[in-house]
């Protein structure tokens, strides 16, 4: 047998306690005896069950709860308004029909009826809405907080896995071979690659702590990790930058375009036999910061679309920005493989 949601408990808890109140008042401070009393009482009951209801569905239908807190106390007050004018005119009407309208009741006129009913229904259902929206609102803060606290817990668990992933092995001892070649040949240029790797090695060690950073800092370790390539690949590795200035300071995961950029390296550049190219790209656009690493190559399997790095960057957009962001990896132009982060843009 399906149990009853919390929802329905509280909508029978609720207005069982109307009918328990009103009952008591009656009993306790009435004048005189209304023999309509009762089956007016029950109507009210069993109309605001009904109502509220439907007040419900069209709250959850129009996403009022998810909207920001000035907004959803607007929408409340009008959605209550309306709802008190359906409830008032229901009971009116009904009462008309099942002749349980008082002496008094009947000397008024329909729209007076109507108008002096929603007055009480409003101030009901007001009420009704204030407890609804607020225990949505502490719900939704409370997940949000427990999606931060996952975002937190992910991050230390895969420290070792992410920092494997964004400066793999192979990398550190190729670009250390590099640079044993170049202390002879070209000494200024190996210090400056020592100045590079340790750059990137400080930055993945670091990236654990922050939870985003803006996207000049990850630009700045993605061009010292491809001059690095660059003393591996030489011309085989060209890499050309369209990045808008005003999207400098935008927040973006850490270490996640390195990430994209070494997958675009490891499953690309390595597998071509003249190289290719890398281009990165960084713009607003559609109220969006918009971030795409295009490498050439193709998409092989769609093995290359479960790796760590590209399955840890799904989870971390998801995490940060909920369904706010997304990401897409596909082939694009005959010969080029698009990775593709969007997320909402930032104020700084």
């Amino acid at each position: 047998m399906k149990k009853l949601s919390a929802y329905w408990w509280c909508q029978l808890g609720g207005w069982s306690s109307y009918l328990i109140i009103n009952t008591f008042f009656y009993f306790t401070i009435r004048t005189k005896p209304s023999p309509h009393f009762f089956p007016s009482l029950f109507l009210d009951a069993i109309a605001g069950v009904v109502i509220t209801h439907i007040m419900r569905i069209f709250i959850r239908k129009m996403n009022l709860i998810n909207l920001d807190l000035r907004r959803q106390i607007v929408y409340m007050f009008f959605t209550t308004f309306f709802f008190a004018l359906i409830f008032s005119l229901s009971i009116v009407r009904a009462d008309q029909a099942l002749n349980l309208e008082t002496e008094m009741w009947k000397e008024y006129t329909f729209l007076n009826k109507v108008m002096r009913a929603s007055f009480g229904y409003f101030l009901f259902l007001l009420i009704w809405n204030f407890i609804y929206f607020t225990y949505h609102y502490v719900e939704k803060t409370r997940k949000e907080k427990i999606d931060k606290i996952h975002l937190e817990s992910l991050v230390k668990e895969l420290e070792l896995k992410t920092i494997k992933s964004h400066i793999n092995p192979h990398f550190i001892f190729n670009a250390l071979n590099s640079i044993r070649a170049l202390v002879d040949e070209n000494p200024e240029r190996a210090r400056t690659a020592i100045t590079e790797l340790s750059n990137i090695l400080r930055s993945s060690m670091q990236s654990e702590k922050l939870e985003t950073a803006p996207l000049e800092r990850e630009l700045n370790i993605v061009k010292d990790y491809l001059e690095l390539e660059h003393i591996r690949f030489e011309d085989r590795l060209k890499v050309e930058y369209d990045i808008d200035e005003e999207t400098l300071d935008q927040q973006v995961p850490p270490m996640m375009l390195q990430t994209l950029v070494e997958n675009a390296i490891k499953h690309g550049i390595s597998k071509q036999v003249n190289g290719g190219l890398i281009k990165i790209v960084s713009d607003f656009r559609q109220n969006h910061h918009e971030l795409i690493v295009q490498n050439t190559g193709t998409i092989e399997s769609a093995n290359n679309t479960e790796g760590f790095g590209i399955v840890s960057t799904q989870n971390r957009l998801k995490l940060l920005y909920g369904g706010k962001a997304d990401f897409a990896l596909r082939n694009v132009n005959g010969n080029m493989v698009e990775a593709k982060v969007i997320m909402p843009v930032t104020n700084v």
